[in-house]
């Protein structure tokens, strides 16, 4: 019998895990725009750093949409403006809708 890796919160195996997914459930995240030095900069607010790995959603979200940007002081910042293309990225990886505002 192969041993099977148990999550430490929820005590289900890995593969059951359901924590990520209470997790995004939880938060609510702001989507707005900047205007610096002349540029649009896309700006995503309100996810909890402790819980999701922001360096690893923003490159997930730069590499999806061909652009720059960084995450720093627990907000993602991408260059360009994509509100509404970065609201379906983050329903496709599992954030709810409605938690999601587009300003």
């Amino acid at each position: 019998m192969a041993y099977e890796e148990i999550c430490p919160k929820c005590g289900l195996p890995k593969e059951l895990c359901v924590c990520q997914a209470i997790v995004k459930e939880q938060q609510l995240i702001r989507i707005r725009l900047e205007r610096r030095r002349g540029h649009d900069v896309t700006i995503i607010e309100g996810i909890d750093p402790k819980t999701i790995k922001l360096k690893e959603l923003a490159s997930e979200l730069k590499r999806r949409l061909a652009c720059g940007g960084t995450s720093k002081e627990g907000r993602i910042e991408l260059q360009g403006d994509h509100r509404y293309r970065v609201k379906e990225i983050l329903v496709d990886l599992g954030f709810p809708p409605e938690n999601i505002v587009v300003e």
